[in-house]
């Protein structure tokens, strides 16, 4: 059995005529920037997220690095983030100015920790990012405290969690803005480079719909300098499209996460946590293990793909050398980084697809007696 670690070919083909017709309608319009299709996925996906305002961006990483810049966020300022994501999360910090500060994660859920945020505030620190990993809201409640108590902004890192609920409020909703993804392989994918910033705040979205696009608002009147970073309108079109399923593709996941635990208990596996009061959506399926390596091969040789998200923790990529971190620095995100393995998750995975997956862990742990 060949089973991928996510497989957009088959999600392509379920909804075939309603992704044609999508892309259709915008050659045909020859309406290929901004436009109603633009106007109408911004204000269906700002509704989802529970906020007033949506404004569709080139990616995730244009999200990222206009929020900051919008919020006045710049050299001489530190934001904390975790060392556990991946590195568009603090290339945006680097890119407007500030200084990246890291805070260790939670063993269970591997979001941030408020207790560690809280530890690393200074005089010079001026916004958090939360990154809601894997699908897995953050503790909002205890981070947004903290934000209000210190006067910190917030910028929600949500590239993996579309849909994803904390308490039952969609993430995104909480900081100053949110932050999505919609890279081909995330829960709400383009077939390209796609990204959203979702707010409250009529100011901050006026502010980043005009950096996204070259500082104006009418074609030659440019009231500052901006930057190109406008979402292809045939991006939002497949993306509206898509959008109709994204709720019930997220149940599908959560049944996916849910057989897989059942199947796993009682192994070697450590199974991934959810929080009580969280609605996950999934985006991976990431499992701890001893041996990872071993068993991410042995897989593999039995045509089952896995992947590692993410191999290194941020603070030990030479990237980052110039900060001056060792290995021991954040242990948990170093733990993780050492022991996480992702296995197979989409929505139209099969439950014998599941079953066989499982079957061939316990085949590799049969004769182990290595645990936790």
């Amino acid at each position: 059995m060949k089973i991928a670690l996510i497989d957009l070919k088959t999600e392509y083909l379920l909804i075939k005529k309603e992704i044609d017709r999508a892309i259709k309608q915008v050659i045909e319009n020859v309406s290929f920037a901004g436009g109603e299709i633009l106007d109408s996925f911004e204000s269906n996906f700002a509704k989802l997220c529970g906020v007033k305002y949506g404004i569709g961006v080139s990616s995730g990483s244009a999200a990222l690095d206009l929020s900051l810049i919008a919020l006045a966020i710049g050299k001489g300022d530190e934001v904390i983030t975790t060392p556990n994501t991946f590195i568009a999360t603090t290339e945006a910090i680097t890119h407007a100015g500030a200084s990246i500060v890291f805070a260790d994660c939670d063993r269970e859920t591997y979001n941030i920790t408020p207790d560690e945020i809280e530890k690393r505030i200074t005089k010079k620190t001026k916004a958090i990012i939360p990154v809601h990993l894997f699908g897995h809201p953050c503790d909002m409640d205890a981070i947004m405290e903290i934000a209000k108590k210190n006067s910190l902004k917030v910028i929600e890192d949500c590239a993996q969690a579309h849909g994803a609920l904390y308490k039952g409020k969609p993430v995104g909703s909480f900081g100053d803005c949110g932050c999505f993804s919609f890279y081909p392989s995330k829960n709400l994918g383009a077939y390209g480079h796609a990204g959203m910033v979702v707010t409250n705040n009529e100011n901050l979205a006026t502010k980043i719909r005009l950096l996204s696009n070259h500082g104006r608002f009418t074609r030659y009147d440019y009231e500052i300098e901006g930057y190109n970073y406008r979402i292809d309108t045939i991006q939002a079109a497949i993306l509206g499209a898509k959008l109709k399923h994204l709720a019930d593709w997220n149940k599908k996941r959560r049944d996916h996460a849910s057989r897989y635990n059942d199947l796993l208990k009682d192994t070697e596996v450590i199974t991934p946590i959810t929080r009580d009061y969280v609605e996950p959506v999934y985006h991976l399926y990431v499992i701890r293990v001893k041996q990872r390596d071993k068993l991410s091969e042995f897989l593999r040789s039995n045509g089952i793909s896995t992947g590692i998200h993410y191999p290194i923790p941020l603070h030990l990529q030479p990237a980052y050398k110039y900060l001056g971190h060792t290995r021991g620095n954040f242990p948990i995100a170093e733990e993780l980084t050492d022991t996480v393995l992702s296995i197979p998750m989409f929505p139209l995975l099969r439950n014998e697809e599941i079953d066989y997956v499982v079957e061939k862990i316990k085949e590799f742990y049969k004769t182990s007696t290595l645990s936790f």
